[in-house]
């Protein structure tokens, strides 16, 4: 997956369609991401301890990874990302400005 946790992001798909923020945290395997402030999912808490009341607090869900697109830090533009090698490393690059991110 080419989009890592810390990465600045925009949406391009659902309900939060061209807001941008950044990336809580990455599921690989299922190929989804956190966003921070999007996709926000209302759940209900129980109380802990006897006398205290239950809450409603919003968390952001997953979104998967094809509806977002990487912020190049360089141009600041929503853009692809790809791959070179450099020397024997694989380095990320933004496929706009050639910037390495």
């Amino acid at each position: 997956m080419k989009i890592k946790k810390g990465d600045k992001v925009l949406v391009t798909v659902g309900k939060d369609r061209g807001k941008s923020g950044k990336v809580l945290h990455a599921a690989e395997r299922d190929h989804k991401v956190v966003v921070e402030g999007l996709n926000l999912v209302k759940k209900n808490v129980r109380p802990k301890k006897q006398g205290e009341k239950g809450q409603i607090i919003s968390t952001p869900s997953f979104i998967s990874a094809s509806n977002v697109q990487l912020i190049c830090e360089s141009c600041g533009k929503p853009s692809k990302v790809g791959y070179r090698l450099k020397g024997s490393k694989k380095e990320r690059y933004c496929k706009k400005c050639k910037a390495t991110n």
